[in-house]
């Protein structure tokens, strides 16, 4: 969860003695998918790392999270400066990023002209306004999630904001670079899955209400909807396939918590699940849990015609593929049925590819996911292209979630998502 408070989890349990593969030798090993040609789905030539006439110049905003990327490893980017409103916490910023210049707010901090870019790990209801103000002086933006907070007038300005200024935007989103996701994107690209009628995913993170408290001061996370925080599920459909979501019912629970009779956000429920329907006509069920008896999970599985990918499970099975049926078997009673087949599923370790530059070729939070935000980043502002999880994209992860709350509210009413596409 991209929490500026809580250990952020490194990769899944196995996987730090999965073996590292180059490219090459998954393709010559026999994978079922290549690597992309670039991280944002789309073919570019070979980057010339480290020899652009000009780096990037970035300030960090937030010293919690923000302190757990790579910027400064990269080799076309220099931290100019750090800001927290927390002396502590700047200087964490300043001494993780080897930087001498802190700024005591972003809105001083952003009238620097020497920074090009501004990262976001600032508090979630505050993303769209700090993006506006980055924008509005000049500033390419990262944003953590999510994009915009709890209202679809907060994307409209999000979405108004980057359109005026015509800067870069990126949504800091760590589930579309964890690895099953990275290999399910592939899988579909060569057409394994055949037609991908159906997706689930859940971000189950039992009592998350530690969180709820700071110094003995509520944070903005007291009483958080579960649906206001999406996209770690959303983005593993729509980042696979493409699809937009397009209508939504929403079932909630709650109890008789104080938390939930009192919060900012008149939020009575721990734990939310919507069914989703595509704009191709399928299913997505997507479920954010709080409080209750399960394990962390943040997870997803991909049912296809010819073949599906289930994630490790939240009762600790790990990945496995399955495919159709090839040949019929009988059961007890002689009568025919058919199995499929089902296999060990181990993702290339992705982070220790030429995917990224070579000092960025490490572990990072969130399943490898910390050096691939970095690096794109970086590289589609210094490349001039989109990024991964651009302007539309970041509020197809969002907007859902929204009116899957408000779904809820209404005792699961069915309601239609509206688009925030060019």
């Amino acid at each position: 969860m991209n929490d500026p408070h809580e250990p952020i989890p490194e990769l899944p349990n196995g996987a730090a003695n999965r073996r590292n593969v180059s490219r090459r030798n998954f393709l010559a090993s026999g994978g079922a998918a290549t690597i992309g040609m670039g991280l944002s789905g789309e073919p570019h030539p070979a980057l010339a790392v480290g020899q652009l006439p000009k780096k990037v110049r970035v300030g960090i905003a937030g010293g919690n999270f923000g302190a757990t990327f790579q910027f400064h490893e990269h080799p076309d980017c220099i931290v100019e400066a750090v800001t927290d409103l927390v002396p502590e916490r700047r200087t964490r910023l300043m001494k993780t990023y080897g930087c001498q210049k802190s700024y005591k707010s972003l809105e001083e901090m952003v009238l620097d002209d020497k920074i090009d870019a501004v990262a976001i790990f600032t508090d979630g209801p505050l993303h769209t306004k700090h993006v506006e103000l980055a924008m509005r002086h000049g500033k390419h933006a990262l944003s953590a999630v999510p994009a915009a907070w709890a209202t679809l007038d907060d994307c409209e300005f999000l979405r108004g904001t980057v359109e005026k200024h015509g800067l870069t935007y990126m949504l800091c989103e760590t589930g579309y670079y964890q690895p099953e996701v990275m290999a399910a994107r592939e899988f579909h690209k060569q057409g394994l899955f055949g037609e991908i009628f159906y997706c689930e995913s859940e971000y189950q993170h039992p009592r998350l209400d530690r969180l709820y408290s700071a110094e003995e001061k509520r944070t903005w996370r007291y009483g958080i909807a579960p649906m206001h925080y999406p996209t770690h599920n959303t983005a593993k459909l729509i980042s696979v396939t493409g699809e937009r979501l397009t209508s939504v019912s929403c079932q909630g629970w709650g109890d008789d918590s104080p938390v939930l009779e009192d919060n900012d956000y008149n939020n009575p429920y721990w734990n939310e699940a919507a069914l989703f329907r595509t704009d191709r006509g399928h299913a997505f069920r997507l479920c954010v849990w709080w409080l209750g008896a399960f394990r962390f999970a943040q997870r997803a599985e991909w049912i296809g015609s010819k073949m599906s990918l289930f994630m490790q499970q939240a009762n600790g099975e790990e990945p496995v593929i399955v495919r159709t049926p090839q040949k019929e078997e009988t059961n007890s009673k002689r009568r025919p049925q058919e199995h499929g087949t089902t296999e060990p599923f181990e993702p290339p370790v992705y982070w220790n590819t030429d995917l990224l530059p070579e000092p960025l070729r490490h572990k990072s939070g969130h399943w490898g996911s910390h050096c691939f935000l970095t690096h794109e980043f970086i590289d589609a502002i210094a490349s001039d292209r989109k990024p991964s999880i651009d302007l539309y994209e970041a509020l197809a992860y969002t907007a859902p979630g929204i009116v899957a709350h408000d779904s809820a509210l209404r005792k699961g009413e069915l309601m239609k998502i509206p688009s925030f596409s060019p």
